[in-house]
């Protein structure tokens, strides 16, 4: 089944209605969001998620949601993106139901403490496989398909771990900033046969994941001074700026590097201590 792009009418801001969208790691907080997100705005999804029960809960529930079903379909795929032979039976069977992916939204991670010192190499590879691996093996497999129509977008989830290093988390902030490079490179190689590639790096995002550290004392208040905008990131914070990515809206946006944390990195000069300016700073 091919999906003539150009071809469909499109409605609404993104117009992204119609638009065969792939997400990786779909049924955890920021995936769930970017999938909520983009079936509200009315394309057919591909929920890839090692927990395939958790993907299918989720694929009934937009489902359920949908303003016209029919239109709206949406499918769950149990994948391990850092397997190849997962990727490629996924790839297969989202062409089956779809025809060629429009967008794909690199969003699966992993992350497992540790310093670098002690480290295992089973540990570095795992972070890797996952983080690294997984996502070029997906760029690949529902990639080509886009480069030989001459159309599509790639929209990497990394962090910014990946521009500052967050220690004693294993590979990770190793794994994230080779994300973007790799969305960079991707950009710089299918740019000129029509494939966008763009990475957003999230801060500190409220998810299942983390939700447990805003229930010791203080420390949502005071992670929330840490940002510009004073409060910390949700889900849909990150799933607005992806579906941006992914619709025509940005499309002459590619290689980019969009970091949403709330101005966090804008803080770093009010980190430092300086006498005689932290009533300033805290205003």
């Amino acid at each position: 089944m091919n999906n003539e792009r150009s071809k469909k009418p499109s409605s609404g801001w993104l117009q992204l209605d119609g638009q065969v969208c792939v997400i990786t790691g779909a049924a955890g907080g920021i995936g769930a969001a970017i999938a909520q997100t983009l079936a509200a705005a009315g394309t057919r999804l591909a929920l890839l998620d090692r927990d395939r029960d958790k993907a299918q809960a989720l694929a009934a529930q937009l489902q359920n949601q949908a303003e016209k079903p029919a239109q709206n379909a949406i499918i769950a795929i149990g994948c391990d993106i850092g397997d190849a032979a997962s990727v490629a039976a996924a790839a297969a069977r989202v062409a089956s139901e779809f025809g060629t992916a429009d967008v794909l939204v690199n969003n699966a991670g992993l992350l497992r403490p540790g310093g670098i010192e002690s480290l295992s190499l089973d540990d570095w590879n795992a972070m890797l496989r996952v983080n690294l691996t997984g996502y070029m093996l997906c760029s690949q497999a529902f990639g080509r398909p886009m480069l030989a129509r001459g159309s599509g977008a790639l929209v990497h989830v990394a962090s910014i771990a990946a521009r500052y290093p967050q220690t004693h988390s294993g590979a990770y902030s190793a794994s994230k900033a080779a994300v973007a490079m790799l969305a960079r490179q991707l950009a710089a190689e299918w740019g000129p046969r029509g494939v966008r590639s763009n990475t957003v790096c999230p801060g500190m995002i409220r998810t299942p994941l983390s939700a447990a550290f805003y229930t010791h004392g203080d420390i949502e208040a005071r992670r929330s001074a840490m940002t510009a905008s004073r409060r910390i990131g949700e889900p849909q914070d990150i799933a607005n700026v992806v579906a941006f990515l992914a619709s025509d809206r940005a499309a002459y946006v590619n290689g980019a590097e969009l970091v949403v944390d709330g101005g966090l990195d804008a803080m770093l000069m009010d980190l430092v201590p300086r006498p005689g300016y932290e009533g300033a700073a805290a205003r």
